[in-house]
């Protein structure tokens, strides 16, 4: 099934956290998109695999991609490592994105920096013929190498090498980070134990992240991402023009 966009996270809701927005932009232009989990997380302390399951299923069908899979690596105990890299490859080449959405290098979460290295660099082997894979029929995969790889920006700040406009999509945004009701702040009669996340000023500084990010391009919300290979486009048109 080929993709354009491909969105990785090592945790359910990573995807929505980070790079929704941008999804929804181009699904909504006709863009195919599908999302990859990880893990489970099913170390979390809210919730249960079973309720991140059907949480993840409600998000994917807001955001509206054509496939959503997990690939079950351990969470909190995956490695970048070869045996983890050939299973990435496998599903990079079974999808053929044009682009991949991935966790950010360097984060809190020592499982963001971690997928978010091992996505970068299984991108690049999956380019390499040599590496042989074989699909789910166990027929022989093509290389194929995504021409961008965008690392969303999650926990820390980082400088963003650039900036999308989602204004008219972010009320969508929101409505599938906050399927995640087990994980984030809900109401105030919640019974599960209090963590990083689950307090109203957690979704809070979502929000004011992407009105930060969108003051600085002349927009009200925006998502911010680094790319370690130059950005380039096709026309001037392409740029938002800012008053200065």
């Amino acid at each position: 099934m080929k993709v354009d966009i491909l969105a990785i996270g090592v945790h359910p809701d990573d995807v929505e956290l980070g790079c929704s927005g941008v999804l929804l932009n181009e699904i909504n232009s006709g863009k195919k998109a599908a999302i990859v989990d990880l893990t489970q997380g099913e170390l979390g302390t809210r919730g249960n695999i079973d309720s991140r399951y059907e949480e993840a299923a409600k998000a994917a069908s807001i955001i509206g991609v054509v496939s959503r899979e997990n690939l079950k690596f351990r969470d909190g105990f995956f490695l970048n490592d070869e045996k983890h890299q050939i299973k990435l490859i496998q599903t990079i080449r079974k999808y053929q994105p044009e682009i991949v959405f991935a966790n950010v290098l360097d984060d809190r979460h020592p499982d963001h920096g971690r997928a978010g290295h091992l996505i970068a660099e299984s991108c690049f082997l999956s380019g390499l013929s040599k590496i042989e894979t074989l699909d789910e029929q166990g027929t022989q995969q093509s290389k194929w190498r995504p021409k961008y790889v965008f690392h969303y920006i999650q926990d820390w700040y980082h400088e963003p090498d650039i900036l999308i406009d989602i204004s008219e999509v972010f009320e969508n945004k929101m409505k599938s980070v906050e399927a995640y009701s087990t994980q984030f702040f809900s109401n105030e009669n919640d019974v599960e134990p209090a963590t990083y996340i689950s307090t109203p000023d957690f979704l809070e500084s979502i929000i004011a992240r992407a009105r930060i990010f969108g003051k600085r391009i002349g927009v009200k919300y925006a998502e911010g991402f680094i790319c370690e290979k130059k950005i380039g486009i096709r026309s001037l048109d392409s740029l938002i023009m800012v008053e200065t």
